[in-house]
């Protein structure tokens, strides 16, 4: 985008030509901060247009002339509605975490916003994983679309050390308290389900004296902001955060993340764990299991090809009743061979039992019209 807008760009007289959706604000400051670095010695502006922000701010930069927007979908709407930005000269768009904006119920935003741009375009969706409401929305919008894959999302990143921990539910928030003060590491990012759930464990690590801050939907941009910058800086050790509330979050070298609740889905999974092992560095994730935890997990793994061993931690050993599991006995392959052959033949001589019992059923009831 950023070379063919150069090659094209009238100084004199600037028209939009791109447009970047994100989900979230964060993404917004992320995406711009790339913009800024790779088209540090080219022509190309572009700007940032979010909620949290001066609408005033926004208003001035863009009647200087823009060629690129960086954009959440309410505050680009509200812009539209207000004739400050016409998407009609749109040519060139990118929907960034487009999986994340399905997900959130941006689908009609998505629809009405590329309506408005020009029937000449170009659209890349781009995403960590390929769901199928994605495929659905390609299929709509994308021409003869092109999947343009930079790795297999099953592939193992051997760049990312995984460990899991059994513990009992009432343990739960001792043990990560534990975890967290023993670890060498400057930077943990600790992924929870819901907003409550990570006020009240941030509530509860601040109690435990671990420097700690919390990041979702419900507490203000500038908050947010802060926390990040706090993060970043390594003025705080632990950063709480929501799935979609840390969606664009790129901390350099990252050590550590926790999942201290299992994402409801292994695409999820996908994105928390991506936070680490970045740009050939190496990371740790540490994924935390009670009893109820342990099936959703197993699926995980599965779908994602990952060989986890479940440990219990020193001074956390297990109350709470264990599922039975079954051990599989290692079989040579003779030993195969046969186990396949005996149950081919229980097979074979249950059809025949069966079969045998349906003939005698038909021969008793021939018998039994025969007398009538």
């Amino acid at each position: 985008m950023l070379n063919i807008l150069n090659n094209s760009i009238n100084e004199e007289k600037r028209v939009l030509r791109g447009l970047v959706l994100v989900p979230t604000r964060e993404l917004v400051e992320q995406v711009s901060k790339s913009f800024s670095v790779y088209g540090k010695n080219l022509k190309v502006r572009h700007t940032k247009i979010q909620g949290g922000v001066s609408r005033t701010l926004q208003k001035q930069k863009l009647s200087t002339g823009i060629d690129i927007i960086i954009a959440t979908a309410g505050r680009l709407k509200d812009l539209i509605k207000e004739e400050v930005i016409s998407l009609k000269s749109v040519n060139f768009i990118v929907l960034d975490e487009v999986d994340t904006m399905l997900d959130m119920g941006f689908v009609k935003d998505i629809e009405e916003l590329l309506a408005q741009c020009s029937l000449h375009r170009q659209i890349c969706m781009c995403s960590a994983t390929i769901s199928q409401n994605m495929r659905k929305l390609a299929k709509e919008f994308l021409k003869d679309p092109v999947v343009v894959e930079v790795h297999n999302r099953r592939d193992t990143v051997s760049y990312i050390r995984h460990l899991a921990y059994k513990v009992d539910v009432k343990k739960k928030n001792e043990m990560l308290v534990c975890l967290i003060k023993q670890t060498k590491h400057k930077q943990i990012l600790l992924f929870i389900n819901t907003k409550e759930m990570a006020d009240e464990l941030q509530l509860y690590l601040v109690e435990n004296k671990v420097n700690s801050s919390c990041i979702h939907g419900d507490i203000e941009y500038k908050n947010r902001v802060k926390a990040i910058k706090d993060f970043k800086g390594k003025r705080i050790q632990v950063l709480l955060a929501t799935d979609i509330a840390a969606r664009g979050l790129d901390i350099k070298e990252l050590p550590l993340v926790i999942n201290f609740t299992l994402p409801e889905t292994s695409d999820e999974f996908t994105h928390r764990v991506g936070r680490t092992g970045r740009a050939c560095n190496y990371g740790e994730v540490f994924t935390i299991l009670t009893v109820r935890d342990y099936n959703k997990f197993t699926k995980i793994q599965r779908n994602l090809k990952l060989e986890i061993k479940r440990e219990v931690y020193e001074g956390f050993e297990l109350e709470d009743r264990q599922p039975r599991q079954k051990v599989m006995k290692k079989m040579s392959l003779s030993q195969k061979k046969g186990f396949q052959k005996k149950e081919k033949n229980k097979k074979e001589s249950k059809e025949q039992k069966e079969n045998k019992s349906k003939k005698t059923i038909k021969k008793d009831k021939n018998k039994h019209f025969r007398k009538r």
